[in-house]
């Protein structure tokens, strides 16, 4: 069911990006301002991280017995995924019934697939109590769909390259687009930043009086043997290792846990407890996630691995990096390969760099249908640029059969590039 409500949705709504937020407030408006009868909300913004730190978020206050409406995006496998309503998927008739209620308010006015899936998302959940709300911010912020709402609290994530072509190629101007989500006296909590995108997250938050609470300066996060330890002047703690793979996720974890800071000051009762439970029991597919069952994983001979990450940039390709250097230190390291595909949109060499250095080879294949993306053929020129030899092959089996037929086993087998190459891996994978 939710692939029609998918495909009625592209059909009707084209998916083509044009930022502004009229369309939107025409569209909320109409059916009575549900983004105004929602509870206490968190937004959400940034380039990488995003995901993981609403995921945190998520598992910290339902570990503490609240109920949390949930808007993400893109979906991996099934539209589903991206409205949570009170800690449960949206099911397939409310999503029927909500986008009927959600075209005929709009009527014959113009609007994108990510403005009306915005409003059938605040719809949905105007219409369920909730305690709590996350929201993330699709593109940008300042004309994201999203930044219609009134938050309680406002979250940047780290800021790089990503979406150029509609939000720039300078730091400064696309940090500008994430800062405009930060609301006039409103606290937002910032993850790790370049020095240039700090500086514009703290001019724009002084323009509108909002108290600023940043990785570095307000709080601090110290790796231990253990798992890290989060400092402010209010909070000490010691906490254990996330339970997302990769160095990174200290930073997505610890950020939560900056944000839990904010929302007990807010009268949120998230304690130790809760952010343990939380840091544990999370989970959020694709983001370094190990496939362990599945008829990909089950076509792998004995001791080999099978990872994927949805990760698409350069930043993500660092993170990937560390990742795979991690991997080289163990005491008897599995030679890693790559399986990839990306968007003409993303800087692929500028993604595969960091992971040439420990991959032994790659296999690029076809992008999922509907996008934009370099044949395998084109990637593999991409990967040639970085030093990493690479075979273009016609699909994700036929990968894996071409690296179990032609390099010693046992292995470990990256899957990377792109959330859509992702969804369609745990789409096949069952």
């Amino acid at each position: 069911m939710s692939d029609a409500i998918v495909q009625r949705l592209m059909s009707l709504h084209p998916r083509i990006i044009t930022l502004g937020l009229e369309r939107i407030e025409h569209l909320l408006k109409a059916l009575g301002s549900p983004e105004k009868k929602l509870p206490p909300l968190v937004h959400v913004a940034g380039t990488n991280g995003k995901g993981s730190l609403v995921a945190y978020l998520r598992a910290m206050a339902e570990a503490a017995g609240y109920r949390v409406h949930v808007y993400t995006s893109p979906h991996l496998v099934h539209f589903n995924e991206r409205i949570r309503i009170a800690g449960r998927l949206i099911e397939d008739g409310e999503l029927d019934e909500m986008l009927t209620e959600c075209e005929a308010a709009n009527g014959d006015t113009p609007i994108s697939f990510f403005d009306i899936t915005t409003a059938l998302a605040f719809h949905a959940f105007s219409r369920v109590p909730a305690d709590l709300g996350i929201i993330e911010v699709g593109m940008g912020g300042r004309y994201d769909s999203t930044n219609v709402i009134e938050p309680a609290l406002s979250a940047i994530t780290p800021i790089g390259y990503d979406h150029t072509g509609f939000l720039g190629d300078k730091l400064e101007g696309i940090a500008g687009e994430k800062a405009g989500i930060i609301k006039r006296a409103v606290p937002a909590v910032i993850g790790r930043q370049r020095n240039v995108s700090a500086a514009v997250i703290e001019a724009e938050a002084a323009k509108l009086a909002a108290p600023l609470f940043r990785m570095g300066r307000e709080w601090q996060v110290t790796p231990t043997a253990a798992g890290f330890r989060y400092d402010s002047d209010l909070m000490s703690l010691d906490l254990p290792a996330p339970a997302l793979a990769g160095a990174h996720q200290l930073d997505n974890a610890a950020t939560a846990v900056a944000c839990i800071e904010r929302l007990r000051a807010a009268r949120f009762a998230i304690d130790e407890k809760a952010i343990r439970t939380g840091l544990r029991s999370v989970e959020w597919p694709a983001r370094l996630q190990r496939l362990t069952r599945g008829p990909l994983v089950e076509a792998l001979p004995p001791g080999c691995e099978l990872w994927l990450d949805g990760g698409h940039n350069e930043d993500c390709g660092l993170a990937l990096g560390r990742m795979a250097s991690d991997w080289a230190r163990e005491p008897a390291p599995l030679p890693l390969y790559l399986v990839f595909a990306m968007q003409t949109t993303k800087d692929a060499s500028g993604f595969l760099r960091p992971l040439s250095r420990h991959a032994l080879a790659a296999r690029a294949v076809p992008f999922p249908e509907g996008h934009a993306a370099y044949t395998p053929v084109q990637a593999c020129a991409k990967a040639a640029e970085v030093g990493l030899d690479c075979v273009p092959v016609n699909d994700i089996g036929a990968a894996l059969e071409d690296l179990l037929a032609t390099q010693p086993a046992p292995m470990r087998i990256l899957i990377c590039g792109s959330l859509y190459l992702a969804g369609a891996v745990l789409a096949r994978n069952g």
